[in-house]
């Protein structure tokens, strides 16, 4: 394809509105391009418009699986005033396109199939198989994903290339990401005798205070470092005179492969079991999302064969490897294959994604096109 025809499909990719949904709408634009280059795939739809797509080339010859992966949603958009430009209209100024998703990640989306289409036409000789995997709800609750791996999509991948935006650099390892809710239930009486009643509010509190030394003796991971952990929303009480009955908090927790997210559900537990058998109070808790972390050894062969592809490819920076405390699709397909190498690696710009104002580098699109091709010609070479 001439750059041009590059742009054209990202623009098209941004213009498709997607927040939180309408992943269908993505995937069929993506089989209609497909169709027109001869590029095998299916799109598997659910609910009313959503969809993950998988599509295949390769000979099939040999054992060696390398699937990229990627999400066709992006977060919402809250203020679109406080926009410089419309979210859903991309915009270039300056080398950059501006637009909602044009990080995370429909300029990594684009760039990988674009890759496909290029090396399906150019017959680029590959003894085992390259996957696209296209998921549907990776910004909230990954069902795509979950239905996928149910199917097991990805059990039989080697090697996986996440195209999240990482600026070029190569991630080799990234944290789970466990939310959950902890309920409180007492017993309301009016605030002029509260020694008679059991204040819903104050039994949060008590694990509030537990929670932050909860993983003080969590094992360091040798990559990921220490369990990052948060109370990130509280509620409680419903008039000022009543002593509350009901509260509830939620929570995030970042587990490593050192102590991850079962030891982290676990710890959980015994500090509210330990409340409520010392207390007044009943706590109850329950699990939210459950994303495992995703670590590969840096000195993994496919971990440094996209460091040196990268390092190649990319012009106007320095590429190293290094590690997220976020999660990706990956965290649910490595359930099933716990041997598989992940790296995740795409374009510009990580630190705006979720932003207001978010923007993809033309260069960097442009070149994490040719970082995925070269990707796929060393590992099967």
């Amino acid at each position: 394809m001439q750059k041009d025809e590059q742009l054209q499909i990202l623009k098209d990719l941004i213009q498709i509105q997607t927040p939180n949904g309408n992943e269908l709408a993505v995937s069929e634009y993506i089989g209609k391009l497909f169709d027109r280059y001869h590029v095998p795939y299916k799109i598997d739809r659910f609910d009313d418009n959503r969809a993950n797509l998988v599509a295949e080339i390769g000979e099939g010859k040999a054992d060696q699986v390398l699937a990229f992966e990627g999400h066709q949603d992006t977060v919402a958009v809250s203020d679109p005033d406080k926009w410089e430009h419309q979210p859903f209209e991309p915009f270039i100024t300056d080398g950059k396109l501006y637009g909602r998703g044009s990080a995370d990640m429909k300029s990594g989306l684009a760039a990988e199939v674009i890759s496909l289409i290029e090396l399906a036409t150019a017959k680029v000789p590959i003894k085992g198989k390259i996957r696209l995997i296209a998921t549907a709800g990776e910004e909230y609750g990954t069902p795509g994903a979950n239905r996928l791996a149910a199917n097991n999509i990805a059990k039989d991948v080697s090697a996986m290339v996440v195209g999240e935006p990482t600026s070029g650099q190569v991630v080799y390892a990234h944290s789970g990401s466990l939310n959950y809710q902890i309920k409180s239930y007492g017993k309301a009486v009016h605030s002029s005798i509260p020694e008679k009643g059991i204040n819903a509010i104050v039994g949060l509190s008590k694990y509030i205070d537990a929670e932050a030394g909860l993983f003080d003796q969590a094992p360091k991971d040798p990559f990921l470092g220490t369990v990052k952990h948060s109370v990130t929303l509280i509620k409680g009480g419903e008039q000022v005179n009543i002593i509350p009955d009901y509260a509830e908090l939620a929570g995030n927790i970042r587990p490593t492969l050192s102590f991850d997210n079962d030891h982290v559900i676990q710890t959980i537990k015994t500090a509210i079991d330990k409340i409520n058998s010392e207390t007044d109070y009943h706590l109850e808790f329950s699990l939210i999302h459950n994303f495992r972390p995703v670590e590969t050894d840096p000195k993994n062969q496919f971990v440094q064969l996209a460091k040196n592809v990268a390092s190649d490819k990319y012009q106007d920076r320095s590429v190293g490897l290094t590690t997220i405390n976020g999660a990706t699709d990956a965290s649910v397909f490595i359930k099933n294959n716990p041997n598989m190498a992940v790296v995740v690696l795409g374009p510009d710009a990580w630190k705006v994604a979720h932003q207001t104002n978010e923007y993809t580098t033309l260069d960097s699109f442009y070149e994490t096109i040719q970082v995925y091709q070269a990707i796929v010609k060393r590992y099967f070479g």
